[in-house]
């Protein structure tokens, strides 16, 4: 059984950065892909970045490219999302998902609880 939890959400100011972590574990399993989505009230869930496991390329949302930076610790099994400059629409549920094969938006299987960031103006 794969586990992805996430942590690091919270509340912060317009302009002010958070940094989510995502802890993978789970027996035997082998992630190819990590991924960061989205899903803000009354909007359906989006991609935000994500994250090829070992190489390293990235893709980020268009609306997210300059703001927002994916990473990885595959020695922590872990993936971070430092984001920068918030602002209000970033108001959302963050979710950490992963992949055991292509890193497409629709190729992810396991996904995490979610976390919570609350932008105030």
């Amino acid at each position: 059984q794969v586990q992805l939890v996430e942590s690091g959400g919270g509340s912060v100011q317009a302009g002010g950065s958070l940094r989510l972590s995502c802890a993978a574990s789970g027996y035997g399993y082998s992630s190819k892909c990590m991924g960061w989505f989205r899903q803000a009230p009354g909007h359906e869930r989006e991609g935000v970045a994500r994250i090829v496991i070992g190489p390293g390329f990235t893709w980020y949302a268009d609306s997210v490219k300059v703001q927002f930076t994916i990473s990885q610790d595959n020695a922590k099994n872990r993936v971070y999302l430092q984001k920068n400059s918030m602002k209000p629409e970033d108001n959302a549920l963050y979710y950490c998902a992963s992949s055991s094969s292509a890193c497409e938006a629709d190729s992810f299987t396991y996904w995490g609880q979610g976390t919570q960031d609350t932008v105030s103006s």
